[in-house]
């Protein structure tokens, strides 16, 4: 969840309300989380073939993954923003993304190169929130949130069996969705990593 554009009440007039963390966006995302495990086995179940079960992990990836702006929007809307909530909501994003590109290679669908990219950078830009989570929360930039919505439409079309209904030319355009995905992963990372880089150096030269 990114920081809001304008300050909930509280804050707004120099108040200092403590946001609790047990709040209803937090807990949607809470729920992506804990939905990522279902969603994995119902895709594995039948070995990836195109039967209800494939059908119905898709629909459960795309409503999970679609929360995402359900529970930003309320904790802007609301005043719920909270450190936990900006740590979560990528944690969340990176569980549903992370176990559907794993769950395709293993079924192979999906070239494991592509998966480890992916995986790798998100866990690493994860894991270096966490290091420097002591100098303030890191919230997800704008770069990062059009990368995840390509990814979820990337790995949605991957997905959903649309070639049963469209036939075969559908894998060119889940290959080119997947490789803008890539493409916009590696540089996101790449971004994040420099514009970090320089808040740390711009702070030193102040001290």
């Amino acid at each position: 969840m990114s920081v809001p554009d304008t300050p909930p009440p509280a804050a707004a007039d120099g108040g200092t309300e403590h946001v609790s963390n047990w709040n209803l966006p937090n807990a949607i995302t809470v729920v992506r989380i804990l939905l990522a495990p279902l969603f994995v086995w119902m895709l594995l179940a039948d070995g990836g073939d195109d039967g209800w079960l494939r059908w119905a992990a898709a629909a459960l990836f795309i409503v999970a993954i679609a929360t995402d702006g359900v529970d930003g929007a309320l904790a802007r809307r609301q005043g719920l923003v909270t450190d936990l909530g900006k740590l979560l909501d990528p944690i969340a994003d990176k569980v549903l993304t992370g176990g559907a590109l794993i769950a395709l290679s293993i079924l192979g669908e999906l070239p494991w190169w592509v998966t480890i990219v992916i995986l790798v950078r998100e866990i690493g830009i994860t894991v270096y929130r966490f290091v420097v989570i002591r100098q303030g929360v890191i919230a997800a930039s704008r770069g990062g949130k059009i990368k995840t919505i390509v990814q979820s439409v990337a790995i949605s079309f991957a997905l959903v069996p649309l070639w049963t209904v469209f036939g075969d030319w559908i894998f060119w355009v889940n290959g080119i969705l997947m490789t803008a995905a890539v493409i916009l992963t590696v540089w996101t990372g790449i971004d994040y990593l420099w514009q970090a880089w320089k808040g740390r150096r711009a702070k030193r030269a102040v001290a």
